[in-house]
């Protein structure tokens, strides 16, 4: 029983590790905004850590629309 708990718990942080990289490397890209993995996990992210994506977003997309979960408003301001 021991050995199964420390199974479950090393995949726990190896899927929330790679869950957080993989965010990390949405807000930080250059690329796009719209990519639907990332935008699907900054909504699933607290808000402080959500406003911080969305803001590193709005450094590099700040003239285009910004994607869901970063808009205000109408849908075309940033939040």
């Amino acid at each position: 029983m021991k050995r199964l708990f420390q199974i479950l718990v090393i995949a726990a942080i190896a899927c929330g590790g790679t869950l957080g990289w993989r965010w990390y490397v949405y807000v930080t890209n250059t690329q796009t905004p719209y990519d639907e993995v990332g935008i699907g996990l900054n909504g699933l992210m607290p808000q402080p850590l959500r406003k911080w994506g969305c803001d590193q977003l709005k450094k590099n997309f700040g003239r285009g629309l910004p994607p869901m979960g970063c808009s205000a408003g109408d849908g075309r301001q940033w939040m």
